[in-house]
């Protein structure tokens, strides 16, 4: 199954969004916290993990995907958010920790949700696995559409949840898609280290369910195992574990000053970056000219230009709206 013209200039076009957003989100995020690093300090507090490189598994997947479909995501979430449709303006909001945001300021970057696409994501590793499970569970007990797809990192294949998840997905039959993010890295920890097997697919053996390992971090490769997997579920056949080869191009966290990766690594994967190949790709295709690239450039920049004045221009909550939407 390989994306038609329209698909394959909507995954790149959302590919642009993604990574211009995080470029940005990037340089808001270092005012105030230099010259000593203090990330407490500026318009973005707290943590950053940022997802360049990782474009492909976000758009491979979500363009088979519909706004009733459930996703769950990572503490690493931008590229997943903005290829399932979140709210931009709201997500950049919420990120700057602003009453306009998704959850009024109160989520952060790690905790964005949109209810109106079934979007969510966590700080904890591999916690949206069993969300999905249940969401998919609620499909299929109501006998309603829709699939679910829990989206995580190489090294929450090592969580108990993981296995609990797969277990229960296998054993009710559930529509769901599990999407192993797989940039070789647990933070600092390579995944040789850590993981006993070199490739996280073969465990859906163990669990009856089919598992598929996408190589290179190829977006036309993620669309077509996913969209077999997704396919699979739509029609009953119940879940797929797929692992994808990707790269994260940036620390595992703003401030990461990346000591832990071999000489020359990073070299050799920004000579990958999977946006110059993608573009490459449509343009030896007919599908794109230089003018055409431009003006999707171009569009991309005023779309998160919109929605980062939004954010900043944005109120803060009020300190009593921090008793809000609690449980006393």
């Amino acid at each position: 199954m390989q994306p038609n013209r329209e698909q394959r200039l909507w995954m790149y076009e959302h590919m642009l969004v993604s990574r211009y957003f995080e470029e940005t989100i990037e340089k808001i995020y270092l005012e105030g916290k230099t010259p000593a690093f203090n990330m407490a300090n500026g318009p973005i507090p707290g943590e950053m993990h940022l997802s360049n490189g990782q474009e492909p598994c976000a758009v491979g997947v979500c363009a088979h995907l519909n706004a009733g479909d459930i996703v769950t995501s990572t503490h690493r979430p931008h590229h997943v958010a903005i290829a399932k449709g979140v709210d931009l303006d709201r997500m950049a909001a919420e990120i700057f920790g602003k009453k306009t945001g998704l959850s009024g300021g109160r989520g952060g970057h790690m905790h964005i949700f949109d209810p109106a696409v079934n979007f969510s994501c966590s700080g904890i590793i591999a916690q949206g696995m069993a969300p999905a499970v249940g969401a998919a569970l609620s499909r299929k007990m109501s006998n309603r559409e829709g699939v679910a797809v829990a989206f995580l990192g190489e090294g929450a294949a090592n969580q108990g949840a993981f296995h609990e998840s797969l277990n229960l997905a296998a054993v009710w039959e559930l529509p769901v898609v599990f999407v192993i993010e797989d940039n070789s890295w647990g933070i600092s920890v390579p995944k040789a280290d850590a993981t006993a097997v070199p490739r996280n697919d073969v465990r859906a053996a163990a669990y009856g369910m089919p598992g598929v390992y996408v190589t290179d971090n190829d977006p036309f490769a993620i669309f077509d195992a996913a969209g077999e997997a997704i396919a699979r579920a739509r029609a009953g056949g119940g879940p797929t574990l797929i692992e994808i080869e990707t790269w994260r191009l940036a620390g595992h966290f703003m401030g990461d000053a990346e000591g832990y990766r071999p000489k020359g690594e990073k070299d050799a994967l920004f000579a990958k970056d999977p946006i110059p190949r993608m573009r490459e790709r449509l343009i030896a295709a007919g599908d794109l000219t230089a003018g055409d690239d431009a003006a999707l450039a171009a569009k991309a920049r005023a779309r998160v230009d919109t929605a980062i004045a939004f954010a900043r221009e944005s109120d803060y909550p009020a300190a009593e709206e921090a008793l809000e939407r609690v449980f006393a």
